[in-house]
């Protein structure tokens, strides 16, 4: 582990510590419950920089805009990924973002808190219970109904309790049977960047300006992750030998390369390389499936939305394996590539 890893740990640790019971019981004190409540403007709290867990967000903010179409929402982040992944929801007014490194924008960060206490809010949620600025910024906020993310989570085994794009769904539902006695069954929105005709149509060109035949679909790679998520170039290399003579004559096989141009199949497919989020996701969008190391590339594919495979070493993959129906994980603990194979079949078939 860095040395940078080990302190982000303990100031992780330490924050939890300190802000891990802010808003306990909020929702219950706030006094008399108003079963007329219009949920008219939202403030959603999740400053995490990363895509995937920017994506993740998605699923709420459908449901939401479900409960009142003519919502206003807010969403704390941070870094710069969250205006191209919301710009075709209409429904999102203002990103409010925290700087990557508040020291060295010490006004902008500042401001940012006074951004967040100056708008009136119907609720805020705290997306992540486990984030300390969530939380804080939940409590900082003007707002009748405060979600910190853990009211209504039970020692349960769920889905809804664990995955990430789901449990502040979960929340939000459990929120409005509790004060509009309004309970909700249906199925879960889906993870979706809401491309634009002309973004797909745009993806389809590009797609089709790498492969051989257009009329075939095509099963695409994303190869490279970050850190220990990352597999090897001689696993890869295992694993291309088998699925290229089983798929390579009826699909298109492509790679998609990371923004730092590395291929892990050493370019032995087409390749497709870009650093906008939204031109990927199009390209992945006109693909039959995508096979992709847990990352948030993996998330782009399930949001683009393509059906996707997602391969895990270890760790929690229940709260970030690929989300929604048509979507599975492989978990591949060694250079065993053989069940990423058998789930290329079961989808495929």
């Amino acid at each position: 582990m860095s040395f940078k890893s080990i302190i982000n740990h303990y100031r992780r640790t330490i924050m939890k510590a300190l802000t891990g019971n802010i808003g306990k019981g909020v929702l219950i004190k706030k006094g008399k419950i108003d079963s007329n409540l219009n949920i008219n403007r939202v403030l959603i709290c999740r400053p995490n920089q990363r895509l995937g867990n920017t994506l993740l967000i998605t699923p709420l903010v459908q449901e939401i805009i479900k409960e009142n179409p003519n919502v206003v929402i807010d969403i704390f982040v941070k870094g710069r990924v969250a205006p191209i992944i919301f710009q075709n929801y209409p429904q999102v007014d203002q990103i409010i973002e925290l700087p990557k490194k508040p020291f060295k924008e010490l006004i902008n960060y500042i401001n940012v808190w006074f951004k967040i206490r100056n708008n009136k809010y119907d609720l805020a949620i705290n997306v992540h219970q486990e984030s300390s600025s969530g939380r804080i910024s939940t409590i900082v906020s003007k707002s009748k109904y405060k979600l910190f993310g853990d009211e209504f989570l039970q020692d349960d085994s769920s889905s809804e309790q664990i995955h990430l794009a789901k449990i502040p769904v979960y929340q939000f539902r459990q929120f409005l049977e509790t004060v509009k006695g309004k309970k909700d069954d249906s199925d879960y929105p889906i993870m979706n960047l809401n491309l634009s005709q002309k973004e797909i149509e745009d993806g389809k060109n590009k797609l089709n300006a790498i492969i051989e035949n257009p009329t075939k679909k095509t099963l695409a790679f994303f190869t490279y992750a970050t850190g220990d998520k990352c597999y090897v170039a001689n696993w890869w290399t295992n694993f291309y030998n088998d699925f290229y003579s089983k798929y390579a004559t009826e699909y298109n096989l492509v790679e998609i390369l990371p923004v730092e141009d590395i291929s892990m199949l050493d370019r032995k497919l087409p390749t497709f390389y870009s650093k906008d989020v939204r031109e990927i996701a199009a390209f992945m969008n006109n693909c039959e499936l995508l096979v992709a190391a847990d990352s948030g590339m993996m998330h782009l594919g399930v949001a683009a939305p393509t059906k996707t495979i997602g391969l895990f070493k270890s760790g929690h993959f229940n709260k970030y394996k690929p989300y929604g129906k048509g979507n599975t994980m492989v978990l591949v603990e060694d250079n065993n590539h053989l069940p990423v194979i058998e789930a290329l079949d079961k989808i495929l078939k």
